[in-house]
């Protein structure tokens, strides 16, 4: 009697396990089929950038409407164990005009340093100069990184050229792109401002870039803008500043 109960206990597990194993393959090649224990291999951490609003087939749309990446406290900087560009890139002290809470969603509360003029501190970014020195030795590699950042993040609107006709612009989305070939006299402390808050239709790149990755895209935007621009053709000025130096009355 034991030997029979024993054989169809075998039985029973056997064609359970048969059962389980044919309901958990499933047809489509890039699934992984029935999951028994997924909390084993896939991690249920929030991580940044992920659309929770869309996980395995299912929409929640309260998800969507939830930010899953969040600001860093004010004031921190990037750091990867070295303390390359350190100094370029500790907060910048320009103020962004009092208006960009509304017109480009830059608040306070999330670091933002508002002016309480309209016109924040865009003229006086004229006087800061670019604090990553062109050399002949090292221009081409900044060239070439200025480069890259700039397809990534300007071209699509600016155009590859820097003549205001990139893709977006083509298809009628944005308007009022300037050519940087008419923008030869504007100061390289005014390019970082913009970039790094945002200028009419352009939105604040700072959260997209380090301090000194702006400064390099402003290099390569000296190169589509200027006749000529290189390490060889840059006069030094006797005043230099650095843009991201904070005072001790601003701190």
């Amino acid at each position: 009697m034991k030997k029979k109960i024993k054989a169809i206990s075998t039985k029973a597990l056997v064609l359970t396990f048969g059962i389980g194993t044919l309901v958990s393959c499933i047809s489509d090649p890039d699934s992984p089929g029935l999951e028994w224990m997924p909390d084993m291999y896939r991690s249920p951490a929030i991580e940044t950038y992920v659309d929770y609003g869309w996980v395995k087939e299912q929409v929640n749309v309260e998800a969507m409407m939830t930010a899953s990446a969040k600001h860093p406290p004010v004031y921190t900087i990037p750091y990867q164990g070295k303390v390359e560009n350190l100094e370029i890139n500790l907060p910048y002290h320009r103020q962004t005009s009092s208006f960009a809470n509304v017109t480009h969603g830059l608040q306070e509360k999330h670091g933002w340093n508002l002016s309480t003029e309209a016109a924040g501190d865009y003229e006086a970014a004229a006087a800061d100069k670019n604090p990553i020195a062109l050399t002949e030795d090292n221009e081409k590699a900044i060239f070439d990184q200025g480069k890259e950042l700039f397809n990534i993040n300007c071209a699509h609107c600016h155009g590859p050229k820097g003549d205001g006709k990139g893709p977006m612009v083509e298809s009628g989305a944005y308007m009022g792109v300037p050519d940087f070939a008419n923008l030869k006299n504007l100061p390289d402390g005014q390019v970082f401002y913009s970039i790094y808050y945002g200028k009419g239709m352009m939105g604040a790149h700072a959260p997209l870039l380090k301090n000194n990755e702006i400064w390099t895209v402003v290099h390569y935007i000296n190169k589509l803008r200027l006749d000529d621009y290189g390490a060889s053709t840059i006069v030094e000025e006797e005043v230099v500043s650095d843009s991201t130096n904070v005072t001790e009355e601003q701190q």
